[in-house]
């Protein structure tokens, strides 16, 4: 390693934490000023807001803004050099523009494999105690359970059908569980006002079934029972949806919630698939908006270092607007979820090789 990466490295690493720690302590006031009057209408004490709540969302506000901070970072860096004509001189002197890249992707790769693994075991682990205490203590926490009209497949041929769904005491109401026979002919079907959770037995129990049975005539039989336990595939998370389930929970269990929802035939499976494809797309970020950053602000502009910095604002929002744009998409599925969570950063990165390419190396 030469005494020029050295050198990158360290200026690079000292801008990208700053930022980070500028942009942490910024986001958190933000938030704060809009959601104090929910912590105050609800009961939230201050010292679980400062000390539980907003420390337990750093990890998160870190994924999020750590590609942002390396961009502006990368930016303003790059802009100083080609100012003091820096880069100018290194490469009349043969120095060639990837060769003064080499430095920035490799802390780009760095930052790509820690906020990877960040994603996708530690930060679901802070998210669970962020997530719960948004639930209880914001508006915006409460809407995003999915608590009425769930429909959900047990198994081949059986659907269970839940009028209103309480996870905190694992009680459905107005229950519905369907069986139907090969040929799509409805063999049997349960009604329940309630039914609840066992634990200890791992089953659900149902309080004053109706069990109706139907032959291959048509034929009805009723059989009324005071309880009723049964053994479903579902599980009480398997009812409990809301939106930020995968939010709080790492990579392989992510996985097989997906897949789990796909099984019992949830709908609304978009979203949750955007959130799981972008914990791996994401972290690629810090890569592109690099190879995006060096050759835009390697060229001196008139107006100096300000317009290098407005300009790369304007990219970096651009393509965290592309991003939000194209998000909705993959919830609706009208593309699948999987290229609403690729597809940005597939156009910036054919982007910055087309800028690369034509800027002088």
């Amino acid at each position: 390693m030469s005494i020029y990466d050295r050198h990158i490295i360290a200026r690079l690493l000292k801008g990208y934490f700053a930022l980070v720690g500028g942009l942490i302590l910024f986001f958190i006031v933000l938030h704060y000023v809009e959601y104090v009057d929910d912590f105050l209408d609800r009961g939230a004490t201050m010292k679980d807001v400062f000390l539980v709540y907003y420390p337990n969302y750093v990890p998160e506000i870190v994924r999020l803004i750590s590609p942002l901070a390396l961009y502006l970072a990368a930016v303003f860096l790059t802009g100083r050099l080609a100012q003091h004509l820096e880069i100018s001189s290194l490469q009349t002197s043969g120095v060639r523009l990837g060769r003064l890249m080499l430095p920035y992707l490799a802390v780009g790769m760095v930052l790509t494999i820690v906020l990877f693994w960040m994603g996708g075991w530690v930060v679901p682990t802070t998210n669970t105690v962020r997530l719960a205490f948004e639930q209880e203590y914001t508006k915006s926490g409460a809407r995003r359970l999915e608590y009425a009209n769930i429909h959900r497949q047990n198994e081949p041929g059986s659907m269970l059908s839940v009028n209103f769904y309480e996870p905190t005491s694992q009680t459905a109401t107005s229950v519905t569980l369907e069986q139907f026979s090969d040929r799509q002919r409805l063999v049997s079907r349960i009604d329940a006002p309630r039914m609840s959770w066992v634990d200890s037995l791992g089953v659900w129990r149902l309080y004053d079934p109706t069990v109706r049975t139907f032959d291959p005539s048509g034929t009805e039989t009723r059989v009324n029972h005071a309880l009723l336990d049964t053994l479903l595939s579902l599980q009480p998370r398997d009812l409990a949806r809301t939106q930020g389930d995968v939010d709080a929970m790492t990579l392989p269990e992510a996985h097989a919630y997906i897949e789990t929802l796909k099984r019992t035939g949830a709908n609304r499976v978009g979203q949750p698939q955007v959130a799981y494809f972008s914990r791996y797309s994401y972290p690629l970020a810090h890569i592109i908006l690099l190879l995006l950053a060096v050759p835009m602000a390697s060229v001196r502009r008139r107006g100096g270092q300000a317009v290098q910095i407005g300009l790369g604002l304007f990219i970096a929002f651009s393509y965290l607007a592309v991003m939000k744009l194209t998000e909705p998409f993959g919830y609706s599925e009208m593309i699948p979820p999987i290229a609403a969570a690729w597809l940005p950063h597939v156009l910036f990165l054919a982007a910055s090789l087309i800028l690369l390419a034509r800027t002088r190396t």
